[in-house]
Order: C-alpha cells, then sequence, then structure tokens
C-alpha cells in the first residue's frame, strides 16, 4: 500500500463517523501522507454578531484538516495542544480551505501547520497543532 492509499483509506474510515465536519458543511478534499485540504462556505448561521464568519468554525475548520493530516499513517491520533490567529474576516458567501501540513513526527508526536485561506487568496488564519499518536488503527492493515 503506498503512503497516499493508506493516507486516503484512513480518511475515509475518519470521515465516515466525522458527523461535526459533515454537519458543519465541510468536505474533504484532498488528503495524503501528512497533509489534508478541506472547505467550506460560509453560511449565514455561521456568522457572529459582527455579520463575519464566527471564530470557532474557523478553528473547527483548521483542527479537522489538523485532524485528516496527523490521521493520515493508519495509527489514531488525538490532538495535544493548538494554537490560532486570525488574520483577516471571512464573509458570508466566501469559501473557506483549510490546508494542514506536516512539520515534524517524531515518535509519537506530531507538529502540524494549517493555513486558512479564502477565495481570493487572502490568509484569514494561522493554526499550529500538536499531535499525540495513541493505540488503535483505522483500518485492520497487513504485515
Amino acid at each position: 500500500m503506498t503512503p497516499k492509499e493508506r493516507a486516503e483509506k484512513s480518511a475515509a474510515a475518519m470521515w465516515a463517523g466525522d458527523a461535526a465536519s459533515k454537519w458543519l458543511g465541510m468536505s474533504l478534499d484532498h488528503v495524503d501522507a501528512g497533509q489534508a485540504v478541506l472547505s467550506f462556505t460560509v453560511a449565514a448561521h455561521h456568522l457572529n454578531g459582527h455579520e463575519i464568519c464566527h471564530g470557532g468554525y474557523i478553528f473547527t475548520l483548521a483542527d479537522s484538516a489538523f485532524a485528516f493530516a496527523c490521521n493520515s499513517y493508519n495509527t489514531l491520533v488525538v490532538a495535544q495542544h493548538n494554537l490560532i490567529t486570525y488574520l483577516s474576516p471571512a464573509k458570508l458567501g466566501e469559501r473557506l480551505t483549510a490546508t494542514a501540513r506536516e512539520v515534524s513526527l517524531i515518535g509519537r508526536s506530531g507538529l502540524y501547520d494549517v493555513t486558512i485561506t479564502a477565495e481570493d487568496g487572502r490568509v484569514v488564519a494561522e493554526f499550529r497543532g500538536g499531535s499525540r499518536q495513541i493505540k488503535g488503527q483505522h483500518f485492520k492493515e497487513a504485515p
């Protein structure tokens, strides 16, 4: 099995049970070893009192991309810590894309950066997540 096939199979197993990402309207656009791209269109129910996308939804998009990137090796991985910096507001109707990439994976700990962009190319937020592998796999893999 190639690394990309392993990542895709791991993502399919995760996506099947990921009610939260689906409920928010996200799509899983790309996955490979140590990377993932998810997106959603800002809808009225994503807006806060300033009529811009609530930061919690932007964080959730980034966190979901982070999760698919760090779970791409058929090992169960959870978040250990994360941080987000909001750089520009997202507005109703804009398509936001979260692109996650692995920065480091040493032993059971990983570090991932996620850039959230709007469709005009501007950066909406930057997210950094630390991951920790736990016991288990997404699917049974032949040795």
